[in-house]
C-alpha cells in the first residue's frame, strides 16, 4: 500500500518509488515537474491525484491517505472533503465503471468534457473517448450536444454521453454523420 498525503484539497505523494509504481500501474496521478512523461525515469515526485483517482485507490486498497497531523482519512472521509464537485457520486462511479473495464481515465477538461479515456495509456495511444457524465433528468440544450460532438469529431474522438439514474449508467456514443 502506497502512502499519500491530503494537502488543502489535493492528495500527494512524495515518495519517488511509490510515484513510478502508481503511474507505470496504471497511469494515476500527474507528475508536476514533467507533466507528460515520456519515459518511467521521468516521473518524480511530487505526484498529484486526482480527487478521483484517489477515492478509487482508496476503495482498491491501494492507496493509504494522511492528513496533517498524521490521521489516515478513509473514502468516506475523503468523499466529504471533495463534496462541493458537482456531480461527485455520479462522476466516480463512471470513473469507477471505465477503471475496472481496463481504461486508462483522465481528465476531459481541455476538450470541455468530464473524461477521455485511453485503451493503453497516455503516450502510448490517444484518447479515442471523450465522455461526459449527465443525470437522466437533467435538462440539455441541443447545441450543447452539438459542440461536444463537434470538438470531439474535432479531435478525432468518439463523443460518449455517460447518462446516471439512481446506480445506473447507461452510455451513449455519438458519431459524426455527414449526410
Amino acid at each position: 500500500m502506497y502512502e499519500a498525503y491530503l494537502i488543502g484539497d489535493r492528495v500527494i505523494v512524495l515518495d519517488p518509488e511509490a510515484a513510478r509504481a502508481l503511474y507505470s500501474e496504471g497511469f494515476y496521478g500527474n507528475p508536476i515537474h514533467t507533466p507528460k512523461p515520456k519515459k518511467l525515469e521521468d516521473v518524480k515526485p511530487p505526484l498529484v491525484l486526482s480527487p478521483l483517482e484517489t477515492l478509487y485507490l482508496v476503495e482498491k486498497g491501494i492507496v493509504r491517505v494522511k492528513d496533517f497531523e498524521g490521521n489516515e482519512l478513509g473514502f468516506n472521509d475523503l468523499f466529504k472533503v471533495w463534496s462541493s464537485i458537482p456531480k461527485l457520486k455520479e462522476k466516480y462511479m463512471v470513473y469507477k465503471e471505465l477503471r475496472d473495464k481496463g481504461l486508462v481515465v483522465r481528465s476531459g477538461l481541455k476538450y470541455g468534457a468530464d473524461f477521455s479515456a485511453y485503451e493503453f495509456g497516455p503516450g502510448i495511444d490517444h484518447a479515442p473517448y471523450v465522455i461526459d457524465v449527465v443525470l437522466a433528468d437533467e435538462e440539455m440544450e441541443s447545441s450543447e450536444l452539438v459542440k461536444a460532438g463537434r470538438v470531439a469529431h474535432g479531435v478525432r474522438k468518439k463523443f460518449i454521453m455517460a447518462v446516471v439514474k439512481d446506480k445506473t449508467t447507461r452510455y451513449i456514443m455519438f458519431k459524426w454523420y455527414l449526410p
